[in-house]
């Protein structure tokens, strides 16, 4: 009788055979895994450093410090040039002074105070960032509300025409829109409304006493910076006035200067025509003409601390 000898396979084989059954096993598992997952949510990516802080020289800027911030400024306005030596170009003339404090006590909203020299103003200011301008194009501005509010603080009889409390108030209320083009260039545009409680006077010929100005005043701003040094920027501001009021009309702002940064500070030097530190008083009552040469030297410093 023929004997029929049945060869099993090799040890290799059996081997490929058992990964090939697992593969087949895994993948199809795998596939059944895929077609049930979420699907993966990219975070948003927000541009950073649009301006290198609060401040375009008389303006705000779009941006707002992280959560925890504490910041100290000094906002300095000397007198204007025109008188030349006589007073070495404003350095001894009439200067406007204001020290500030911001805090930042929650993501996107910083609160603050400040104290001027001018008419013993004290001031209130509130900014928030409602939207961010994102690395990829999707959302292509930044866009932020800033409100002050500004209180003189005098004495009536130094204070006319204030009559009553409510006489002391004035207010400013700003949408910023910024976009940053470049590592180097940034661009922000603003519209301004400004409203005094209480305006100047004067009498007519009756002698009863008419505004010399309306309350509510409407303006808008343009302004850039071009970084020329990782710490050192070229800065430039500009503010037209819309409101023609009854017999005073307001100035606009031309600005120029240097913004430099470092770790914990920021610091402008820069001429222009707005001589006070107060916004709302600049918008509405600015009266230095830069047509006449009637500019002022200022500068800004920031301190800021994390917490």
């Amino acid at each position: 009788m023929k004997k029929y000898i049945i060869h099993f396979p090799s040890f290799q084989l059996r081997l490929l055979l058992l990964l090939l059954v697992a593969t087949v096993i895994t993948g199809t598992e795998l596939n059944a895994q895929d077609s049930t997952a979420a699907p993966v949510v990219k975070k948003k990516s927000f541009v950073k450093n649009t301006f290198e802080g609060n401040y375009l020289i008389d303006n705000q800027t779009v941006m707002v410090p992280i959560k925890g911030t504490f910041e100290f400024d000094i906002n300095h306005r000397f007198g204007t040039i025109d008188h030349q030596f006589k007073d070495l170009f404003g350095l001894f003339g009439g200067a406007n002074m204001r020290l500030g404090f911001n805090y930042t006590p929650i993501k996107d909203l910083q609160i603050g105070f400040g104290a001027n020299n001018y008419n013993m103003v004290v001031d209130y200011s509130l900014k928030y960032a409602l939207v961010k301008q994102t690395k990829d194009g999707k959302i292509p501005v930044s866009i932020t509300y800033f409100g002050n509010a500004a209180m003189d603080t005098r004495a009536k009889s130094e204070a006319l025409p204030i009559v009553t409390t409510s006489d002391r108030f004035s207010f400013i209320n700003q949408i910023l829109v910024a976009r940053k083009f470049s590592e180097a260039f940034s661009l922000q545009g603003s519209f301004n409304y400004t409203h005094f409680n209480n305006v100047d006077g004067y009498k007519d010929a009756s002698g009863v006493i008419q505004p010399a100005m309306k309350n509510d005043h409407l303006s808008f701003s343009v302004g850039a910076r071009y970084k020329i040094s990782p710490k050192t920027s070229i800065i430039f501001n500009y503010e037209q006035p819309i409101t023609e009021h009854y017999t005073q009309d307001v100035m606009p702002n031309l600005s120029l200067g240097l913004d430099m940064k470092s770790s914990g500070h920021d610091f402008q030097v820069f001429f222009g025509n707005y001589g006070n530190t107060i916004p709302s008083y600049n918008s509405m009552y600015n009266q230095n003409d830069f047509s006449k040469g009637q500019y002022v030297i200022g500068f800004n410093i920031s301190r800021l601390w994390n917490f």
